[in-house]
This record gives C-alpha cells, sequence and structure tokens, in this order.
C-alpha cells in the first residue's frame, strides 16, 4: 500500500522554490480531485502540455459591448444588435482569443474589434470589422510590432487596410476628324493631380486620390474615336477613368470629333475637348469640358479655300479656319508625372477645300495633321496621348477624317506604398526622381493598393 502523508501546506525548508518528485516521475491528480489555482496565481508551462483545453468558452455575448480576455472564447449573438470588443490592454506571445457568429447574423449586425493600445496585424487602426454571417475568427498575440494576428478569419482578408495617397494624370481618347474638308477632332480630357500641373482647359491641378491596401481599382483608357465614310458626324472618342469602393471615380471624357465638310448640319460633336466646325454654312466649334479641355475653333465657309476650323486641345481652343487656311488643332498640356516633361492631348488640324488652301497643323501632344489635296486621310492622333485626329479632304473613304488617338492612364506613388498587383499589364517603373514608381496603363487594367 502507498504511504500517505497528511498535511493542510507545503512551505519550501529555505527559499520560494517549492519541487514535488524527481525527475522521471509521475504526479498524479486522482479522478475527482480538483487543482485549483487561485486568482492573481501563475500557471506556467516550461515544457510540454497535452490534454489541455486551450480556449475556456464562455456564455453567449448579446450585449453590445464586450472586454475579452485571453484564453476564451466567445459566442457572439448579434440578432438584436451590433457588438464591438475591446481587447485586452496587455497581452503576452501566444494568447489567443476565438469569436464566433453564434446566430449567423455578423452580415446584419457586425463584430467590431477595438484593439485597445496593441497593435492589430502591425496597426492601431482602423478597427477591424468582421460583417460575413457564419464567421468564426482567432486572434492569437505574436509580438509588440504586429500585436493581435488573425490565424482563423473566414475573410481571409487585411483587416486593417492602410490608405496612402496615389498621383494621377487621366487622358481620354481623342476624336475622329471630319472626311470632306472636314474639322479637326478634339483631344480627350484630361485630368491630372501631380506636382500642381495643371488639367486640361484651364482647370488647376486637382487633388490627389486615396487608396486603400487590399483593394482593387479598375482602370479603364478610351480608345480613339474611329474614321467613318458615311453620314454627317465623326465619332468621338472614349472616356478614361479611375474606379473602386472608397472613391469618386475620375472620368475624363473622349473628345469630340470634327464636322464632316458640305453639309447642312451644324451640329458639332462637343467632349473632353470639342470638335472643329466645318460645313455650310459657317459652324462654331463645339465645346469641350469644363477642367478638361477646350472647344474647337470655327470654320469659315468662304472661296476659295473654305478653312475649317482645328479640334480644341487640352491646352487650347482649336484656332479658327480662313478662307485660303484651316485652323490648328489647339496645343496640349505637358507633365512630368513620369519624371520627364511629355505633352499630350493635342487637337487635330482642319482640312481646306482646295489644293492650294493650307491645312491645318495637328496641336502639340499628339493631334493629327488635317490635309488640303486630292483625296487623302486625315492624319490619325498619336496613341495613348489622346491626340484628335485630323480632318481628311475629299469625298469617300479615301478623304476620311483620320482617327482619334487612345488614352492614357497614370498613377504614381512612393516606392515603399506600391503593392505589385496589377492586371493590363501597365508599365511599370520605380524609383523615379529617386523615390516614386510610376505605373502607365496604355490599355484597361486595375491596380490592387
Amino acid at each position: 500500500m502507498a504511504s500517505i502523508i497528511k498535511v493542510d501546506k507545503l512551505d519550501p525548508q529555505s527559499g520560494t522554490a517549492l519541487e514535488v518528485g524527481s525527475s522521471g516521475d509521475t504526479i498524479n491528480v486522482p479522478s475527482g480531485a480538483t487543482l485549483d489555482i487561485n486568482s492573481g496565481a501563475t500557471l506556467t508551462n516550461s515544457g510540454t502540455a497535452t490534454g489541455f483545453a486551450t480556449i475556456a468558452w464562455q456564455s453567449v455575448v448579446t450585449a453590445s459591448t464586450l472586454t475579452a480576455v485571453a484564453g476564451r472564447g466567445y459566442p457572439i449573438n448579434t440578432t438584436s444588435n451590433a457588438c464591438t470588443v475591446t481587447l485586452p490592454a496587455a497581452a503576452s506571445v501566444g494568447d489567443t482569443i476565438q469569436f464566433l457568429d453564434y446566430a449567423r447574423r455578423w452580415g446584419i449586425n457586425a463584430l467590431t474589434i477595438n484593439q485597445n493600445s496593441l497593435n492589430f496585424q502591425g496597426n492601431t487602426s482602423p478597427n477591424p470589422e468582421y460583417n460575413t454571417n457564419g464567421q468564426a475568427v482567432t486572434l492569437t498575440y505574436v509580438d509588440t510590432t504586429k500585436g493581435w494576428i488573425p490565424t482563423v478569419d473566414d475573410d481571409v482578408t487585411y483587416e486593417t487596410p492602410q490608405t496612402y495617397s496615389v498621383d494621377f494624370l487621366v487622358i481620354a481618347g481623342g476624336g475622329s476628324g471630319g472626311r470632306y474638308r472636314g474639322g479637326g477632332a478634339g483631344a480627350g480630357g484630361y485630368r491630372a493631380s501631380y506636382n500642381s500641373e495643371a488639367s486640361g482647359g484651364g482647370g488647376s491641378s486637382e487633388s490627389n486620390v486615396t487608396l486603400s491596401q487590399g483593394t482593387a481599382y479598375t482602370i479603364t483608357v478610351g480608345g480613339g474615336g474611329s474614321t467613318f465614310s458615311s453620314g454627317e458626324q465623326t465619332n468621338g472618342g472614349e472616356d478614361s477613368s479611375i474606379s473602386g469602393t472608397g472613391i469618386t471615380t475620375i472620368t475624363s471624357v473622349g473628345g469630340g470629333g470634327g464636322l464632316k465638310g458640305d453639309t447642312t448640319d451644324t451640329t458639332n460633336q462637343a467632349g473632353g475637348s470639342g470638335g472643329g466646325g466645318s460645313g455650310d454654312p459657317n459652324t462654331a466649334g463645339a465645346s469641350g469640358t469644363t477642367n478638361q479641355g477646350y472647344a474647337g475653333g470655327t470654320a469659315v465657309y468662304t472661296a476659295p479655300n473654305y478653312g475649317t476650323g482645328g479640334g480644341g486641345g487640352a491646352g487650347a481652343v482649336g484656332a479658327n479656319g480662313t478662307s485660303t487656311a484651316a485652323g490648328d488643332g489647339g496645343i496640349g498640356v505637358a507633365s512630368t508625372i513620369t519624371g520627364s516633361s511629355i505633352t499630350r492631348a493635342g487637337g487635330g488640324g482642319g482640312a481646306t477645300y482646295q489644293t492650294g488652301g493650307t491645312a491645318g497643323s495637328g496641336g502639340a501632344g499628339g493631334g493629327g495633321d488635317g490635309k488640303n489635296s486630292g483625296t487623302a486621310a486625315g492624319d490619325a492622333g498619336t496613341t495613348n496621348t489622346g491626340g484628335g485626329g485630323g480632318g481628311g479632304h475629299g469625298n469617300g473613304g479615301a478623304g476620311n477624317g483620320g482617327a482619334g488617338g487612345s488614352g492614357v492612364v497614370i498613377l504614381r506613388m512612393a516606392d515603399g506604398d506600391y503593392s505589385g498587383s496589377t492586371t493590363g499589364s501597365p508599365t511599370v517603373a520605380t524609383a523615379v526622381d529617386g523615390t516614386d514608381t510610376v505605373l502607365t496603363f496604355t490599355g484597361t487594367g486595375s491596380y490592387t493598393g
């Protein structure tokens, strides 16, 4: 029979350390006995613990607030109200807390985590919000740098997304020039935020945009207006834009097409920048869009050469035609967002009726030249500048106006903010001016912050 010693308390003979048994011994707590660890005491495991429950589950929580304790699990019922949980003000490495959606109502009334004085995923804000029905979340404290980390999270998302500023240049596609002594086309709308540089139409620089980490933003690059061989009106350019959750969509309007000559249709085409006038009688250029581009020039339907108007540019109104010359396209606007000064969004030059007349030149920044002889098509606007197409000379397909140049969307951000997540194969340049990353989208795609 085993020996039995009955005492009420064991104290160390000296010091504060008390050892029970020797190495290799098994210390047995019999079935039915209770090992009570009083409040304020510490049970430290320096070896291997097996058979212990890691989480002590609590009663269902229906309150709107809860102060969580490490080592506990909480079924949260948000049927009647949302719940904000405050995490402990102090934590040790390995501390774990669990939450689960008891009634599958977090999608209606969310669970919000107040991380208190410790970091959550390395950040002090924003407060994470769990708002999907049926979620279960396990949080583990890792260290002072990252703080609490979701080790189980049905969203598998970054719960504390950070924001950062991004500059932009958004240029829409240019319009197509008119045919048969057609007017020059307007450039695509031009919006800019970088380095206090101007937007189109005399507009000032815009505020940059604030993006959130983990959020996908759609980049749409508008195509240029296509040429045409029949009908009175040309084709305007397509819009370019930046859109996504949490931001106001930035849209630049496609450039207006130049009007066809020898027509009684005097409805010219407005756009980011307006198309140049043509027709019979004299037709004024169409208007541009406020803070994006200028109007087109007016046609002069006077012999011998019946000069048409130049298309509006982002930087200037298209020139008016005269009896001997067509108007030049309005100039574009220069930007250094890519690290070099580049002018874009010039208007298309207008065409004249006779060979002896002077055709309009495309505006600096990608505008196409107009024509004045034979049956010649206007020059196209330059690709990815938003330049307007030049007016064509002569009737039929060979005298079409030039197609508009496609647009472009450019983003610039600090190197450290760039996520590396894109679609659409933009050109990526890092360390621009020593500090920034520049994304140049020449086609539609996306960027995830």
